[in-house]
């Protein structure tokens, strides 16, 4: 299983969201720090969870970091984080 299979795993089994879009996004980041030919270390996360809802953004944040924690220690560089009260249509 990939990265973002990984990725989608955890946050659906954690957060039950509503709304769950992973992109990944590091073929945007080719040349900058950190990218890596040939591999996936830059997401985006688009999500949207009633428990998420209730937090700061800061907590929203270190919420879904903390869940992803091994991904991050197994080259996942750079998470954009964007919680939702309603799903886009």
């Amino acid at each position: 299983m990939g990265i973002l299979q990984n990725i989608e795993k955890k946050l659906e089994s954690t957060f039950s969201p509503d709304f769950l879009r992973v992109t990944d996004e590091s073929e945007k980041h080719r040349g900058h720090a950190n990218w890596i030919e040939g591999k996936s270390t830059h997401f985006k996360v688009e999500i949207s969870a009633k428990e998420l809802l209730d937090m700061s953004r800061v907590a929203q944040h270190r919420a879904i970091t903390s869940v992803l924690r091994e991904e991050f220690e197994q080259g996942l560089h750079a998470l954009a984080i964007k919680v939702v009260d309603t799903p886009p249509r």
